[in-house]
C-alpha cells in the first residue's frame, strides 16, 4: 500500500472506504480486474510473504475437482496440516475468553495489513493468517484488546459482508467457525481468502422458508444450509438477522459454520456465471469438542462449502465425492433435530419487522 492512508490507532494503516467503493454489480466468472481493496490486500499479503512472516511459503497448490454432482475442489496443503499452531482445547460453544491461551493480542504489528474504516467495519483489523490455506488468506479481527470470545457479532459479520463486497473477485470468500465447529482460537475472528474456483453453493437452487424475507434452505450442496441472499445493500440489517440466529444456536449449544460468497439469486437464473448478490450460508452441526483429531480434512466452513484442503498426498489421491460426503455427514445434526431447529429459526425471523 505504497502512498497509502496514514496510520490509524495502534499504528496500523487505514483502508478507508465509502458506500461507493462496494462493488455491487458486474462481478462474474471468470474474474475480472481487481478492486482497490483487492490490490491493497494482495500487495500487503505478498509483501509479508516476501518478508518471511508466514509459517511456510505457500506456492501453487495441487488442485483437482472430484467427479460428481457436488464438484468438490480438493487442494493438497500438507504444510497447513503439520505446521499450523496447535488448536485450543474447546469444551463448549459458549466457552469464555481465556487470557492464558493464545489470542490475537499477540499478533506482531507487521502481520497487520490494514484496519478497515467504513460504515459497517469500524475498527476491524485485516491480519495475515500465518498458516494460510490459500492465497490471500487473512483474518478479520475486531479490536483485539476487547478480548471477545469466538461468538459472532453483528459488527464482526458486517465487516465480513462488506469485505466481500469491496472485492471485485467472485472467489473472495469470508467465513466463520464457531467453537465446537473447528474454530482453532477462542478469540473473535473471521477468515477471508481467494479461491479461483466456482462452488456449487454459489448457484444451487434453494427452497424458500420465508417468502419475501430472502431466507431459504439450500439442500443441493455438501450439507443442508440455511441461506440468506442480499443484493449487497443494508449489510448491517443482514448481519443483525444472521446473528439473531447464531445467538440462538449459541444458547442451544449448537455448533455452526458460516460462509459468505458472491452468488446467484436463489430464484434464478442459476446457470448464469454472473454473481449479482451475496449468499450467506449457515450450517448447524454436531459439536466436536476437545483437541481436533487427525483426519484427511477437518469439517469446517471451507469443507461444508465444497472446498477441501487435504493434509496428505495419500488422502488427496484417494479422496472421492462419496468418501468426502460420508466424512461431512458424520458432523451433521440428526434429521429430526435439524427440522426442529429450522422451525425455531423461522419463528425467530418472523418476529423481526419486515424489511422496508
Amino acid at each position: 500500500m505504497a502512498q497509502g492512508p496514514p496510520p490509524g490507532p495502534g499504528g496500523a494503516e487505514v483502508f478507508a472506504y465509502r458506500a461507493g467503493d462496494l462493488v455491487l454489480r458486474g462481478v462474474a466468472w471468470p474474474a475480472g480486474g481487481p478492486s482497490r481493496f483487492d490490490r491493497a490486500l494482495r500487495a500487503g499479503w505478498e509483501d509479508r510473504l516476501s518478508r518471511g512472516l508466514f509459517r511456510y511459503r505457500l506456492g501453487a497448490l495441487q488442485t483437482r475437482v472430484l467427479p460428481g454432482r457436488v464438484g468438490f475442489v480438493a487442494q493438497l496443503n500438507p504444510q497447513r496440516g503439520s505446521e499450523r499452531r496447535r488448536p485450543q482445547d474447546i469444551r463448549s460453544v459458549r466457552q469464555g475468553f481465556d487470557p492464558r491461551q493464545f489470542s490475537f493480542r499477540e499478533i506482531r504489528p507487521e502481520e497487520v495489513l490494514f484496519r478497515l474504516a467504513g460504515a459497517g467495519a469500524g475498527g476491524v483489523l485485516v491480519v495475515i493468517n500465518v498458516s494460510p490455506l490459500e492465497f490471500g488468506h487473512v483474518l478479520l479481527v475486531p479490536e483485539p484488546a476487547l478480548a471477545l470470545p469466538q461468538v459472532l457479532t453483528p459488527e464482526a459479520l458486517g465487516a465480513g459482508l462488506e469485505a466481500v463486497l469491496l472485492s471485485a473477485h467472485p472467489g473472495f470468500r469470508v467465513g466463520f467457525n464457531s467453537l465446537g465447529a473447528f474454530a482453532s482460537v477462542n478469540h473473535l475472528h473471521l477468515h477471508g481468502f481467494y479461491l479461483d474456483w466456482e462452488l456449487l453453493v454459489e448457484t444451487a437452487p434453494c427452497k424458500p422458508l420465508l417468502p419475501g424475507r430472502h431466507f431459504h434452505l439450500l439442500q443441493e450442496g455438501p450439507a443442508p444450509a440455511f441461506l440468506f441472499y442480499s443484493q449487497g445493500r443494508r449489510t448491517a440489517e443482514l448481519a443483525r438477522s444472521v446473528c439473531r440466529l447464531t445467538d440462538h444456536l449459541v444458547r442451544r449449544e449448537v455448533a455452526h459454520n458460516l460462509f459468505v460468497t458472491r452468488g446467484a439469486a436463489p430464484e434464478g437464473p442459476l446457470r448464469s456465471r454472473a454473481r449479482p448478490g451475496i449468499r450467506v450460508l449457515l450450517w448447524a452441526r454436531r459439536p466436536c469438542f476437545g483437541v481436533k483429531e487427525e483426519a484427511a480434512f477437518n469439517v469446517a466452513l471451507c469443507e461444508l462449502a465444497g472446498h477441501l484442503p487435504v493434509k496428505t498426498a495419500r488422502d488427496f489421491e484417494a479422496l472421492t465425492e462419496a468418501s468426502a460426503i460420508r466424512a461431512i455427514q458424520e458432523h451433521l445434526l440428526p434429521p429430526l433435530q435439524f427440522a426442529q431447529l429450522q422451525q425455531e429459526l423461522v419463528a425467530l425471523l418472523q418476529e423481526e419487522p419486515a424489511p422496508q
